[in-house]
């Protein structure tokens, strides 16, 4: 089995289900509009709709994370990088590589922290009273993810820069 297309997969899959999560919610914002508008009839917003919203962008977010990496979708400035040889573009790319696996690491664990606090405190949200470690684990999940993702691309420049291969 090829790692790639493994790794290619969960990645595409993790990105679908954000952008599932991102319609829900969406679509639960654009219920919730409607009924503060049409009060006069009897309908209302949705009840803990804000807290919805939040809890399913920060997931979407996070999900969308190792897409953007395995697709070298992050914004990138490449005005002076143009100019230089191949060979100094991967050794760039390499270190951006190591740079985005670092900042990965600490985001991960930083949401594995605060996870703890959310566990060990029940915290709850405010109006629907669900607990506020549910979207911190699914975060985190993702967010491990993401950080495997980014070791994976760092092997990937690592393999570019040693066979001098052409993307």
């Amino acid at each position: 089995m090829n790692v790639s297309r493994v790794v290619t997969g969960v990645v595409r899959s993790l990105a679908v289900l954000g952008g599932v999560v991102l319609s829900v919610v969406t679509l639960i914002i654009v219920i919730s509009i409607s009924g503060r508008a049409l009060v006069w009839a009897g309908l209302g917003p949705i009840p803990g709709d804000f807290e919805l919203l939040q809890a399913g962008v920060g997931f979407a977010i996070f999900a969308f994370l190792p897409w953007c990496q395995i697709n070298r979708a992050h914004a990138k400035v490449d005005i002076i990088s143009t100019l230089f040889p191949d060979y100094v573009n991967r050794v760039i790319d390499l270190i951006s590589e190591l740079l985005i696996t670092l900042v990965m690491i600490l985001i991960a664990w930083q949401l594995w922290f605060g996870l703890q606090d959310k566990i060990s405190y029940h915290e709850t949200t405010f109006v629907l009273q669900f607990p506020l470690a549910w979207p911190y684990a699914a975060c985190f999940a993702t967010a491990v993810v993401a950080v495997v993702v980014s070791i994976y691309m760092v092997g990937v420049r690592l393999k570019e820069l040693r066979y001098r291969i052409k993307r």
